[in-house]
């Protein structure tokens, strides 16, 4: 065994241990879906300063998700409720009073000059002078002038711990520019007063409590001032006090105060029946997946499969580990995940198929051992892998730093998946495999060890060779047409656009007789209601989430539970706003613009610019196709909808960087050769491992749309079309892109950036020569 296998198989074994005990030790946070969880409903009051209307409730869900994702908590929903109410529900809260507390919070923080001590027969308020007059921490009376600053001028705020000057816990602040200032001046003029003087105190006030009046420093001169950057709040906190604190201030200032009036436990969204309906299909998909590749790799993919379950096992123990929310989505994300994560192996395995068989298949290249094949197939595959999942975790990374809710929810899942991913192929099947070449069994029986076979489809297509480019600008033309159909069906037939969306209505029965979740379900499905969302409080108390706001509704709603929980009672009949909202989907637009431009530079660096151009056009065909084939069916575009969408994204792009890195492989060996039949030979040679790749999703998502029960069928079928698409855009789309934009380019083209060895010519010496990246069969 080799020191590189050793170092592979220590590491693999290390990661695959703390994994497992990871997954034994912790319980996995579960979503509203399948857990359920806890349900506030705040009431906003009208203030000195703001009416509790529409408008200000609306601003006021906008800084209670901010403050929510502070908290740790994934996945909630919240949601305007009639015309002064905010419901907001969340997911395995440990402590639900303690939630409560921190959200009703209106934090309005201000800060005040003091104008001296206060005697004992002071009012709170004088009338004569304006003063506020307020305890300090220690007790002391104060008398304080007007704010000269408000929390709205605070840029961050952070907990910190100082054990070296035995402090404790504070919250650092940092301001925004014009606040900044206001500071400094603030500061500089107390200053002016004497050491030890009240009126070298500076009162931080927060919902009108002084939480700490600091005295200058004598250090600081008159007029001179605290720069920005040097201000902290301290009063004894504990590290949790400290912390709700600097996310309090962080998050800003509700608008209007608001009052928790109701707090209640609510069960799962979806009954038990659905769940384990989803859990069977999503064993049957990936059981079906793992079969197919032992079958096309014969023991080879057996190892591969192998190397998949521990890819599930390190992703899952990730996910715990981190506190990600689980929804049943974000799960069938996750198996979804496994079989794409065989796209690395399958590039590894059939370029080692080349590597041992020759270009056109056959018997093995003299000289060439399984052994070294399967090196060279894994070390020449390496480069694609890692182009293919960088694009993919830039969108990861800026989806989570730019995003939120469930957006930034995703961000963090995808980045674990592809990460995950590539250490499942580079490491735990490479070991895998390079412990199996080294038996004599295996390397003298092709049969058994699957890469001395050809393989079915690259021997058709060698000895085929369509050429699918003859004329490459028809494939533009019917890509095009197809996006002008989706396009109409949105202009014609508009995107249904779920309650999180557009917000709907919310009612709440109870009933005579016990209701669970999936008879409820199935009754109103019948009755019409398909897309609404049942929960349970209670054994007797049922709440109904709807976006069809018709006058019938809810006479319709109550016949229907009435047949199965008897005599039933309207208990609250109201309007809710969206809980995906503005804010939320224009963080969530703004991410993915970035996103997409930011692969379009990094494939530019390591492609060429017509490319990066190509590879962001096919990606830009697909979602339109996407969405307009939802437009047409009539299926509601929801949060399911845009964690398929994400995903379908991140897919297409991988798929044509695989077909360009060929290209640029190819390229690479003869740079003065002409684009299109470089093309043509790179996409007939990459055929194989996007069909192997395809099916190794499509079993999974045949399994959930089939099985898996209503809860995840549009999901699945949104992906079935992504993907179906994105295989046809990676091939028929963005190569005739690059081809027709190659063309209008002045001059040779030359060869493509990124490889070495770039604009050589002649001969490249076998050990000298980059072997190229995509995969044949």
């Amino acid at each position: 065994m080799t020191r590189a296998t050793t170092v592979r198989a220590v590491l693999a074994v290390a990661v695959l241990l703390v994994s497992l005990f990871v997954t034994l030790t912790m319980s996995p946070r579960l979503g509203l879906d399948l857990q359920g969880g806890t349900r506030l409903v705040l009431q906003a009051r009208d203030s000195a300063t703001a009416t509790a209307d529409r408008e200000s409730t609306d601003r006021t869900v906008e800084v209670l998700r901010q403050r929510i994702d502070a908290l740790g908590v994934a996945e909630p929903t919240v949601t305007r409720s009639g015309e002064d109410r905010v419901l907001v529900e969340l997911p395995d809260v440990t402590d639900p009073r303690k939630a409560a507390e921190v959200l009703g919070r209106t934090a309005q923080l201000t800060f005040h000059p003091v104008n001296g001590a206060a005697d004992g027969e002071t009012s709170e308020e004088s009338d004569k002078s304006g003063e506020l007059v307020l305890p300090d921490e220690s007790g002391g009376r104060l008398r304080l002038g007007a704010p000269d600053l408000s929390g709205a001028g605070v840029k961050d705020a952070r907990a910190e711990f100082d054990g070296q000057r035995g402090a404790g816990w504070s919250v650092s602040l940092d301001f925004r520019d014009e606040a900044s200032r206001e500071w400094t001046r603030l500061t500089g003029e107390a200053a002016c007063q004497p050491p030890g003087d009240e009126r070298r105190r500076v009162a931080i006030v927060l919902d009108g409590k002084v939480i700490s009046a600091p005295q200058v420093s004598p250090s600081v001169a008159c007029g001179a001032g605290l720069p920005s950057g040097t201000t902290q709040i301290s009063g004894s906190f504990s590290a949790d006090e400290a912390r709700n604190l600097a996310l309090l201030i962080k998050g800003g200032a509700l608008p209007v105060p608001v009052d928790v009036v109701e707090q209640r436990t609510v069960g799962p969204t979806l009954g038990a029946e659905a769940i384990s309906a989803s859990a069977r299909a999503a064993v049957i998909g990936a059981s079906l997946t793992a079969l197919f590749i032992t079958f096309v790799y014969r023991l080879f993919g057996g190892l591969a499969a192998l190397a998949l379950a521990g890819y599930a096992l390190i992703s899952y123990a990730a996910l715990v580990g981190l506190g990600v929310t689980l929804t049943l989505p974000g799960l069938a994300g996750f198996v979804l995940a496994i079989g794409m994560a065989v796209d690395a192996n399958v590039l590894a395995f059939e370029r080692a198929r080349e590597e041992y068989t020759g270009r056109s298949g056959g018997a093995p290249r003299s000289g060439r051992t399984l052994r070294s094949a399967t090196a060279a197939g894994f070390r020449n595959a390496r480069t694609a892998v890692i182009d293919s999942n960088v694009t993919t975790l830039i969108a990861a990374g800026l989806l989570f730093a730019l995003g939120s809710g469930p957006v930034k929810g995703f961000g963090v899942t995808l980045g674990i998946g592809v990460l995950a991913s590539m250490f499942s192929a580079l490491v735990i099947a490479r070991a895998l495999t390079d412990l199996a070449t080294r038996s004599r069994f295996v390397a003298d029986f092709p049969g058994v060890n699957g890469i001395g076979l050809p393989g079915r489809v690259r021997s058709y297509l060698t000895r085929r060779a369509p050429d699918l480019f003859r004329r490459s600008r028809r494939w533009l033309v019917v890509s095009a047409a197809v996006m002008a159909v989706a396009i109409l069906g949105v202009a014609l037939r508009g995107v249904n656009l779920g309650v999180e969306f557009t917000g709907g209505r919310l009612m709440e029965y109870a009933t005579t007789r016990p209701v669970d979740v999936e008879t409820a379900r199935t009754a109103l499905a019948d009755a019409g209601f398909a897309d609404a969302e049942v929960t349970t409080a209670g054994r007797q108390e049922i709440s109904v989430r709807t976006g069809d706001t018709g006058d019938s509704t809810e006479a319709a709603i109550r016949g229907a539970l009435s047949e199965e929980g008897g005599t039933t009672t309207k208990l609250r009949d109201d309007l809710i706003g969206p809980s995906l909202g503005d804010e939320l989907r224009r963080h969530a637009l703004i991410a993915l613009g970035i996103a997409v431009g930011v692969q379009l530079l990094y494939l530019a660096v390591r492609f060429r610019w017509s490319f990066a151009v190509a590879s962001v056009t096919a990606l830009v065909h697909d979602v339109v196709i996407l969405i307009g084939v939802f437009a047409w069916l009539g299926r509601p575009v929801d949060g399911i909808f845009l964690a398929a969408l994400l995903t379908v994204i991140g897919y297409s792009v991988n798929d044509s960087v695989v077909v360009f890195d060929r290209v640029r492989e190819l390229w690479a060996r003869s740079p003065g050769a002409a684009l299109l039949p470089t093309a043509r030979t790179a996409v007939l040679q990459t055929v194989p491992r996007t069909v192997n790749t395809g099916m190794g999703a499509l079993f999974i998502l045949t399994a959930l749309a089939v099985l898996g029960g209503d809860s995840l069928r549009d999901f699945a079928l949104a992906l079935l079309i992504g993907i179906c698409v994105g295989t046809y855009s990676s091939v028929f789309t963005a190569v005739p892109v690059a081809l027709a934009m190659e063309a209008r380019s002045k001059g040779s083209p030359g060869a493509p950036r990124g490889r070495r060895g770039a604009g050589r010519t002649g001969a490249v010496p076998r050990r000298g020569r980059r072997a190229d990246n995509g995969a044949r069969v």
